[in-house]
């Protein structure tokens, strides 16, 4: 891969920027930047997956006959980065990067004409019910079972580190269709509407006072057959289609570049001894390893994008983009706590406002500890690093 300077690129960086800077909302954007909870707020994400539905930008990366705007990966890679950098609320990514491509390759057209439409235009909120208790990183050994009993299925079991199910109206979910197969072959893909009778969700307090992330029960719950994805006993398939598809969201690299900015900024507004902190050689050393290693990994990013060639399965360049970039989403927002010193120490409640700044408490302050405490989750959740290294020494060296 060439990294070459294209001027074409550019002009269509200085497009986004316009666009976003022309729709986004200015309170939108300030409850972005200055939120103290790790997610935006339910009722932004939807708003802001309205606006982009009206301009048909809500699902870029989506083929063009479904709403798609025909990008190419660095126009897309453009796009994305520059979401994050102006604050817009992120995508609802359980709809538009999840079950969305699932939908479009394997779901029947009663399911695309039915469910897109509400992915594209922010309709609901959609819970991802993989994880079991027991069942986390390995998938092939879920309970959850589902009976085919004429028209529906009778589905009981229990699910647990359900993002946002608490405010989801619909949830896909792996569940056992058949126990007389080997594990992978016995998993079928079904959506269930989340406000179906004998559907509990629990949320989960966490370290940093949300509670976003739920236990889910379903105790048998009817759910029509045609909502089975594709066909019965190809859920793991669909599954790692799924968690394949966009092989490089996992190093969060467009967020990682905003805390990274986020983190100077509080170094150049935080004094120690009267000596800003971005003085302080010691800091700028870390600071520079820091910046240093997200370079290397947004090359690496650009690589896979550009399909490079390196001798080794693209699911072990996925797994050294987890591993990377979950790291690095630590070692930022520690960058952004320890810069801010005794400050970082203030406890907000996880609120959708933030306190009005002040000399005392600029509005860089507010969020910083509550997202540093959440990251410390980053290396477990979506494939712990233990389990990402050993898919990559068994992909990548045969071991």
């Amino acid at each position: 891969m060439e990294l070459l300077h294209d001027p074409e690129l550019d002009r269509f960086r200085q497009e986004i920027r316009a666009f976003i800077a022309e729709v986004l909302p200015p309170e939108m954007k300030a409850r972005q930047r200055t939120k103290i909870m790790n997610n935006a707020t339910i009722a932004d994400q939807q708003e802001w997956m309205r606006i982009l539905n009206r301009h048909g930008r809500a699902v870029a990366h989506w083929p063009v006959e479904h709403g798609g705007c025909g990008w190419t990966p660095q126009q897309l890679f453009i796009f994305n980065e520059e979401l994050y950098a102006a604050d817009a609320p992120e995508f609802d990514w359980g709809g538009t990067h999840m079950l969305g491509p699932v939908l479009y390759t394997f779901g029947s057209p009663a399911q695309r004409e039915h469910f897109m439409p509400m992915i594209r235009n922010g309709e609901t909120y959609w819970a991802q019910g993989f994880s079991e208790p027991g069942s986390g990183s390995d998938l092939a050994s879920l309970r959850t079972s589902a009976e085919l009993q004429g028209d529906k299925y009778i589905v009981n079991g229990q699910k647990i580190w359900t993002s946002g199910a608490a405010h989801a109206r619909w949830g896909f979910f792996l569940v056992r269709t058949d126990k007389n197969v080997k594990p992978q072959r016995g998993i079928s893909f079904l959506i269930i509407n989340m406000d179906s009778p004998g559907v509990t969700v629990r949320q989960i307090p966490q370290i940093n006072g949300e509670a976003h992330l739920c236990e889910v029960f379903l105790d048998n719950v009817e759910v029509p057959a045609d909502q089975l994805v594709g066909e019965p006993g190809m859920g793991w398939t669909y599954a790692k289609f799924l968690l394949e598809h966009e092989r490089t969201t996992s190093s969060f690299i467009y967020w990682s570049k905003r805390e990274l900015d986020r983190a100077k900024e509080i170094a150049r507004g935080e004094t120690v001894g009267g000596r800003r902190v971005c003085d302080d050689p010691a800091f700028r050393a870390r600071f520079a390893r820091v910046q240093a290693d997200l370079l290397a990994l947004e090359w690496s990013v650009l690589r896979v994008l550009a399909h490079e060639e390196t001798g080794f399965p693209e699911a072990a360049a996925a797994s050294v983009l987890k591993i990377r970039g979950s790291e690095l989403q630590q070692e930022i927002t520690m960058l952004q706590v320890d810069a801010l010193g005794a400050k970082s120490l203030r406890y907000y409640e996880p609120t959708p406002d933030a306190p009005t700044p002040s000399a005392d408490w600029p509005d860089y302050a507010p969020g910083r500890t509550t997202i540093a405490l959440i990251a410390r989750a980053a290396t477990i959740y979506g494939g712990s690093k233990q389990v990402q290294k050993n898919i990559l020494a068994k992909l990548a060296y045969g071991l």
